[in-house]
C-alpha cells in the first residue's frame, strides 16, 4: 500500500514537473521534433544505405518544391482552387439551364394531365407548381455544379494533391487553434456544406473535427452561388465596361469567398479558446507520391458518394419546402397572399438590417435547400403564386432596384447574409448525424445566424451614419 502511495506521489511529481517544463516550449517544437526524427532517421539511412549509381532527378521532389513552397505554395493553390471554382460556375451554366427547361417541361406535361383528368386545381397546383417545381429548382441548381465540382475535387485527392494543399494552410489553422486537414473541409464545402461536414471524418482528433463542423457552414456551396453571382452581376458588373464586367463579378465573388475563409479561421479561434478549448494536436504529415488518377474511383467516389448522396437528402428537404411556399402564395387573407402578409412582419426587421421582409421570408422557407431563395424573392415581388422562372437582365434591376427599392446597401448585405446565415435543413441533418448531439447541432445552426444578424445590422449602421444606407 505504501509502494502504491510512493508511485502515486512520484507520477504526480512528473507530470507537475512536465507541466512546469511546457511553458517554456517554442510554438514550434512539435515541428522541430519532427524534423529532428527524419534528419535522424536519413542520417541512419545514408550509414546503412549504398548508392550504386547517382540518384535519379525526382519529379515528386521537384514539384512539391514548388506547391510547398512559402512564397508561391499558396499563390498557386488560390489560382487553382480558383480555376476549379470558375470551371464549376461557368461549365454548370448551359447544362442548368438545359436541364431546369426538361424539368420545368415536364411540369407542364404533368399539370396539363391532371387538369384533363379534371382533377381539382389546388390539387394539381400543390404537386406540380409548388412540390415538383421546388424539386426541379432544387435539382436543376445543385446537380451540375456537383457534376463538375465533386470530380474535380476528387481528381486532385487522387492525385495526391490535397495533402499539400493541409501542408500549406496548416500554420493558419493552428494558429486558430484547429486542424490543417480543415482546408481540405472547407475545400469540399464549396461544392455542398453537407459533404464538406462528412469530410471532417479526416481529422482525427473530437475536439478539431467538431471545430471544422461547426464552422463548415462559413463556406459559400454552390447552392449560395446563385445569389451571389446574380448580385455581383447586377451592382457590381454593370459599373464597368463590358470587358472588364465578368472579372469584376467573378472577383466580388471571390472576395465573398475570402470573407468566409476569415470567418471561419476567427470562429475556429473563439472555439477553440472558449466551449472547445484545448491544445492544437501535432499534425504530421508525410506527402504521398503524386500518382494517376483512376478514372473509375473518382467518377464513382465523385458521382455516387458524393453527388448521389448530397443530392437526395437536399431534395428530400426541398419537396416539404416546395409545398409551403406554394400554400402562402396561394391561400389569402383580406384578399392578399399569406406570403406578402409574413413578408410585411419581417420587413422592420429586415430594414434593420438593410435588407426587407421578403428576403428574410425568402432565406426562411429556404431553409431546407438554399437554392429556391432567388425565386421566392421574385415570386413575392412580382405577385406571383407559384416560384416564377428566370428573370433576367434589365427586367431584373429594375424590378429589384426601381419596383423595390434596393440599393448598393442591400446587395452588400445580402451577399454577407447569403455567405454566413444558417446551414441549409440538410447540412443541418448531416450534423447531428456527425455529432449525435443535439446541443452541437444547435449551436452550429445558431451561431452562424447571429453572426449574419451582427454584421449586416453593423454594416448598415455605418452605411447609414455615412449616408450611404
Amino acid at each position: 500500500m505504501t509502494d502504491g502511495r510512493s508511485n502515486q506521489a512520484a507520477a504526480q511529481l512528473v507530470l507537475a514537473r512536465a507541466d512546469a517544463l511546457r511553458g517554456n516550449l517554442a510554438d514550434d517544437f512539435r515541428d522541430d521534433l519532427v524534423e529532428a526524427t527524419y534528419d535522424e532517421a536519413q542520417a541512419i539511412a545514408e550509414r546503412a544505405v549504398r548508392q550504386v549509381r547517382a540518384p535519379r532527378w525526382n519529379l515528386d521532389l521537384a514539384v512539391d518544391r514548388l506547391v510547398t513552397s512559402r512564397i508561391f505554395g499558396l499563390p498557386l493553390m488560390l489560382v487553382l482552387l480558383a480555376a476549379v471554382f470558375w470551371l464549376t460556375v461557368a461549365g454548370a451554366n448551359y447544362p442548368s439551364a438545359l436541364l431546369m427547361k426538361v424539368l420545368f417541361a415536364v411540369e407542364a406535361w404533368g399539370s396539363a394531365l391532371f387538369e384533363s383528368w379534371s382533377i381539382p386545381w389546388w390539387i394539381t397546383g400543390f404537386i406540380w407548381h409548388g412540390v415538383f417545381r421546388a424539386v426541379a429548382w432544387v435539382v436543376g441548381v445543385m446537380l451540375p455544379p456537383m457534376a463538375i465540382f465533386f470530380p474535380c475535387f476528387t481528381i486532385l485527392e487522387d492525385l495526391g494533391y490535397l495533402p499539400r494543399v493541409a501542408f500549406n494552410m496548416d500554420w493558419l489553422f493552428r494558429k486558430a487553434g484547429a486542424h490543417g486537414k480543415q482546408s481540405l473541409t472547407m475545400s469540399m464545402g464549396f461544392g455542398c456544406n453537407a459533404a464538406g461536414i462528412i469530410a471532417c471524418r479526416v481529422i482525427d482528433s473530437p475536439r478539431e473535427r467538431l471545430i471544422a463542423i461547426l464552422t463548415n457552414n462559413f463556406v459559400p456551396c454552390n447552392g449560395r452561388f446563385p445569389t451571389l453571382i446574380l448580385l455581383a452581376s447586377i451592382f457590381v458588373a454593370a459599373r464597368f465596361s463590358p470587358g472588364l464586367a465578368s472579372f469584376a463579378a467573378a472577383g466580388t465573388v471571390v472576395g465573398v469567398v475570402l470573407i468566409g475563409v476569415f470567418f471561419t479561421l476567427i470562429v475556429s479561434a473563439a472555439l477553440s479558446r472558449t466551449v472547445l478549448k484545448g491544445e492544437a494536436s501535432a499534425f504530421t504529415l508525410e506527402l504521398p507520391p503524386y500518382r494517376r488518377p483512376d478514372i473509375l474511383r473518382v467518377l464513382y467516389t465523385s458521382l455516387i458518394d458524393r453527388t448521389v448522396f448530397v443530392l437526395a437528402r437536399a431534395v428530400a428537404v426541398a419537396a416539404p419546402a416546395g409545398a409551403v411556399i406554394w400554400i402562402l402564395g396561394n391561400v389569402t387573407a383580406d384578399g392578399v397572399p399569406l406570403a406578402r402578409h409574413v413578408a410585411d412582419f419581417f420587413d422592420p426587421l429586415g430594414r434593420t438590417i438593410g435588407l426587407d421582409g421578403v428576403i428574410l421570408l425568402a432565406y426562411v422557407i429556404a431553409i431546407p435547400a438554399n437554392e429556391i431563395v432567388v425565386p421566392t424573392m421574385l415570386m413575392v415581388y412580382m405577385g406571383g403564386k407559384i416560384m416564377t422562372e428566370d428573370v433576367t437582365g434589365t427586367s431584373l434591376e429594375s424590378l429589384l432596384v426601381d419596383d423595390n427599392g434596393w440599393t448598393m446597401l442591400t446587395a452588400v448585405n445580402l451577399m454577407l447574409f447569403s455567405l454566413l446565415h444558417n446551414p441549409c435543413a440538410t447540412t443541418i441533418l448531416t450534423m447531428w448525424k456527425e455529432t449525435r448531439s443535439y446541443r452541437w447541432t444547435a449551436l452550429g445552426a445558431l451561431l452562424p445566424l447571429v453572426i449574419a444578424f451582427a454584421v449586416t445590422f453593423t454594416v448598415a449602421e455605418f452605411a447609414r451614419l455615412f449616408g450611404a444606407g
